[in-house]
């Protein structure tokens, strides 16, 4: 028989289970990882002596921050010599997600890759401060610091973020309308069409990590970008014929993307990012094919910033 109190456990960690892999996989840019870090709190959970936890969501944040810490410092070296550019894994997310502004851009692409140049700390401070709203001392307690180095840890990286992502995003409406306009576009192998719809300084990132033949550094330059989207149409992708190629619009990271397989398996995701003007400025094309387990999985996540409990 199950002990009532092992089953109060369980229904308290479920109740956070969508919290925890939210700030786990914002501290990360993985799913993988992010899902290592919530199993590994359950079994923190599980040993924790209830009389010393007063409140149950702080605490499990709390662990789950710093062993989503450790797991970074740990990564960060396989990061660092990465074949060609490292890019976060892509995961599919609710509606809900995407109707929440600072939830769906805190959780994009484009930000997951700024995140990326903080140190394990300040990405760790920035996610609980910026995206989870906790105070300062919530922080402090969370990530075992002062409050003075996390106030510093805060500054330096709410000013990094600001200086490589500006707030001149477009807003969802905009993005989802953009996004099918260039899925049309490349699908149909509309050059005009798609050099329309670029900023002339585009970058595309591509992330085959050594698995596949990707581009090794960012292709810049609308002409450029639009020909390597036209080409895709024509040319055996990955073993697979353009004929045999599928591609699907799906929410990817709390905004629309695209989704494209062949020979019964994800080849790749690609996400845009959107100016103000209706630009596309960047797009992120992840092909390795380590990282497209968790869209292939087909589960979508409830990534937003309270705890909800479980259906």
């Amino acid at each position: 028989m199950t002990h009532p109190f092992r089953e109060l456990d369980q229904q308290v960690y479920n109740e956070h289970r969508n919290l925890l892999f939210s700030v786990a996989y914002r501290i990360l840019g993985t799913a993988a990882d992010a899902e290592d870090a919530v199993q590994d709190a359950w079994i923190k959970w599980s040993a924790a002596d209830r009389a010393q936890v007063a409140d149950p969501r702080a605490y499990l944040t709390r662990i789950v921050s710093n062993l989503a810490m450790d797991r970074l410092r740990s990564t960060r070296h396989k990061r660092e010599t990465y074949v060609g550019p490292w890019l976060p894994e892509p995961i599919l997310t609710t509606g809900d997600t995407a109707d929440a502004v600072t939830t769906a851009e805190s959780v994009s692409m484009a930000m997951l890759v700024v995140l990326e140049t903080l140190s394990p700390l300040e990405r760790a401070v920035f996610v609980l401060k910026e995206v989870f709203d906790l105070s300062h001392a919530e922080i402090a307690e969370a990530v075992e610091r002062s409050e003075a180095a996390v106030r510093q840890a805060a500054h330096r990286a709410r000013e990094h973020v600001r200086a490589r992502r500006p707030r001149f995003v477009a807003d969802r409406s905009r993005q989802h309308e953009v996004t099918r306009r260039f899925f049309a576009a490349a699908t149909g192998g509309d050059i005009n069409a798609l050099m329309e719809l670029l900023s002339p300084d585009v970058a595309l990132w591509t992330d085959g990590g050594g698995k596949v033949r990707q581009a090794m550094r960012p292709v810049v330059g609308a002409q450029t970008v639009a020909a390597w989207f036209t080409a895709i149409g024509t040319v055996t992708y990955q073993g697979v014929e353009p004929a045999d190629m599928s591609a699907e619009l799906v929410e990817i990271n709390g905004g629309l993307g695209m989704i494209f397989r062949g020979s019964g398996r994800v080849v790749a995701t690609v996400t845009v990012d959107v100016d103000a003007s209706g630009r596309i400025i960047g797009i992120h094309n992840v092909a390795n094919p380590d990282k497209l387990q968790a869209v292939a999985d087909g589960t979508a996540r409830d990534v937003r910033t309270r705890s909800v409990p479980p259906r």
